[in-house]
């Protein structure tokens, strides 16, 4: 068993009953999203254990070889063509074992909400379509479907319940737009229920989608 990875963890409250983990973008830490609990609107919601793991560190094909924390590696710019499938697939084992971790300490799969931005976001996806359990959510900023050539066969029948939230900047010149909008229609094919958000800004988070992200939030729990 691979050993659990580093976390922050903020709580909103005594003894939360929601968990939401959140997954940094490429070359990001667990710090990068950390503040994110103060920023959102979260009145009127239980509390909630936020949970903002690191990726481990590996070097990077895209960035010359350089070692940083990453969740898989990047081979080209398209992000498309070449995939780090079984790097993608090692990281879904980590982020399903603070999932059990989790549920270890009282919180079930259906009051777990999976988040990322851009490389996080892509993870949000590839451990959320499989999981054996409906999760409380799918938040996916600013980034994609991974493997989709493979997410019809390996999407599980529980995880068509799970709601999925998608922002993105319309001028995102590290995830394209057209490339988070084919993720979209491939979820929607395949019968997810996907709110959609774009906005006037690049690969980054705007205070509109903070705004969205609090509605959503306050929807689904």
């Amino acid at each position: 068993m691979s050993t659990l990875l580093q976390t922050i963890e903020k709580e909103t409250g005594a003894n939360p009953s929601v968990a939401i983990i959140w997954m940094h973008g490429l070359g990001a830490d667990a710090n990068d999203f950390a503040p994110m609990p103060q920023e959102l609107d979260l009145r009127g919601l239980p509390p909630i254990r936020f949970v903002f793991p690191n990726a481990d560190t590996m070097p990077v094909t895209v960035n010359g070889g350089y070692v940083m924390r990453s969740w898989y590696d990047i081979v080209a710019s398209d992000l498309g063509r070449q995939e780090d499938e079984a790097g993608l697939r090692a990281s879904q084992l980590k982020v399903e074992a603070l999932i059990a971790r989790e549920n270890a300490r009282g919180i079930p799969t259906s009051r777990i909400v999976l988040a990322g931005f851009s490389q996080g976001s892509a993870m949000t996806l590839q451990t959320g379509l499989r999981q054996k359990d409906k999760l409380a959510g799918m938040m996916c900023l600013s980034g994609y479907l991974p493997i989709a050539a493979k997410a019809g066969a390996e999407h599980t029948k529980e995880s068509l319940a799970t709601p999925i939230f998608m922002g993105h900047g319309r001028m995102d010149p590290v995830v394209p737009l057209a490339r988070a909008e084919q993720s979209r229609d491939a979820l929607k094919q395949l019968g997810y229920d996907v709110e959609w958000h774009d906005y006037p800004m690049q690969h980054s988070l705007c205070q509109q989608e903070i705004v969205d992200i609090s509605a959503w939030l306050k929807r689904i729990l």
